[in-house]
């Protein structure tokens, strides 16, 4: 029942991340943005896009 409720991208998701848990050797060739991204929300996610770009303009205008 509650399956039937979730998103499919919140299903494809679970899937994939069971396939990780199920198969470590799978990423052996590490994980990038999409892994960080994926298991964080899209606010955490443009909280931390906001942050590195603040954080560049503060270096360039205190350090150059």
């Amino acid at each position: 029942m509650i399956d039937e409720k979730e998103s499919p991208e919140r299903r494809r998701e679970k899937m994939r991340q069971e396939e990780l848990k199920g198969n470590p050797s799978g990423s052996i060739h590490g994980s990038g943005l999409p892994d960080l991204v994926g298991s964080v929300s899209w606010k955490s996610t443009g909280i931390l896009i906001l942050l590195i770009i603040l954080g560049v303009i503060i270096y360039s205008v205190f350090f150059r």
